[in-house]
């Protein structure tokens, strides 16, 4: 069993409580096998797996990029699961000070897993200080000042870097390219995560139907997290107003979720909000991210990483380089029956802006 040794950091992402990780861990997989989706992903790693055990080495430093939630973290997990490994968890804004990377390396054993979530945050001198630490396994300390200054090279032992990150766009080069693996984590199917939601309800003693779990997988936005997180809030639901004896069913799971204010298509208010200000205030679109932020009083970063993708995903939002603009299909899910004006219909010919 691996050990974890987790640095918390409130810059990432809000605290969790005691509880919610005691959840995590429950229901997250153990093993590559029990990790569900991401097929192409598992096979190579699997390949990289057994090849490092074959040679008794370490695996390859991993880089994993993609929309929150869809499983960077939990596959670290596994993986030190697999290769009986350390592993230190870690964020990028608590390495602020070089002190704070040194004394991660310095305590680092042979095989160890550091795990960098939101690695693109890196400083400069963090960064820097990784470069040898990750090509040559060694760490460059300076001695001493001006014409009496020295470089002494520290050997380390053997270690895998397993950075993940939401912006793959925003790593420098030097970086990106000392990863020997690196691999876009995708949105899940809905039968993919019929599987998840499944599999935590057993987990987690929760009765439930077929036809219930695919109802909280086709409202949970291609993620895991969600669709776990909507189970539990079904769950609570079910229990207050239909008693702790019934199990989850199409009917009850889909009257939570209205509660909820969980729509068909998995969009919560937020999103429902984005989409009727541009069409509403905007015309359909074009607009630019700071003007939206602005308009719907939310943060540019959180708009980016936690709403964008999904929408785009979906087919209602797409990035020009003029700005943010709606598809006929936000058109038809927000305002059902209204006609797009002719700019919003033109706009399936646009170059598309690159996800960051």
């Amino acid at each position: 069993m691996a050990n974890i040794i987790r640095q918390r950091n409130g810059l990432t992402e809000p605290a969790q409580t005691d509880f919610d990780l005691r959840i995590e861990q429950t229901i997250r997989p153990k093993q590559l096998e029990d990790y569900i989706g991401q097929s192409q992903l598992k096979e190579t790693i699997r390949i990289s797996l057994d090849a490092a055990k074959q040679r008794s080495e370490p695996l390859d430093h991993i880089l994993l990029y993609g929309p929150p939630g869809l499983g960077k973290t939990t596959m670290a997990l596994v993986l030190a699961a697999e290769m009986e490994a350390d592993i230190h968890i870690t964020s990028a804004p608590a390495l602020e000070r070089p002190r704070d990377i040194v004394g991660l390396l310095m305590a680092l054993k042979p095989g160890s897993i550091i795990f960098i979530d939101e690695i693109h945050r890196l400083n400069k001198v963090t960064e820097e200080i990784l470069y040898p630490a990750m090509e040559d396994f060694a760490l460059d300390r300076t001695l001493g000042k001006g014409h009496m200054t020295k470089t002494l090279r520290v050997p380390l032992p053997k270690f895998t870097l397993i950075g993940a990150t939401t912006k793959a766009g925003s790593i420098s080069s030097p970086l990106r390219d000392r990863f020997g693996i690196v691999y876009r984590l995708n949105f899940y199917t809905i039968e993919e995560l019929v599987q998840i939601v499944m599999r935590s309800a057993t987990i987690l003693n929760i009765q439930i139907t077929g036809e219930g779990a695919e109802a909280i997988a086709r409202r949970s936005r291609g993620t895991p997290r969600i669709a776990n997180r909507l189970l539990r809030r079904v769950r609570d639901y079910v229990q207050v107003r239909r008693g702790p004896e019934e199990g989850i069913e199409v009917s009850s799971a889909e009257e939570a979720l209205d509660l909820f204010e969980i729509d068909r298509m998995g969009l919560d208010p937020t999103d429902r909000l984005l989409l009727s200000k541009i069409i509403e205030s905007f015309g359909g679109g074009p607009v630019g991210i700071e003007t939206l932020a602005a308009a719907i009083g939310e943060d540019i970063r959180t708009i980016e990483d936690i709403y964008e993708p999904f929408l785009m995903q979906a087919g209602m939002l797409q990035r020009t380089p003029r700005g943010r603009m709606v598809t006929p299909k936000a058109y038809q899910h927000i305002f059902p029956g209204v006609t797009p004006p002719q700019s919003s219909a033109l706009q399936q010919s646009l170059p598309l802006e690159p996800l960051s």
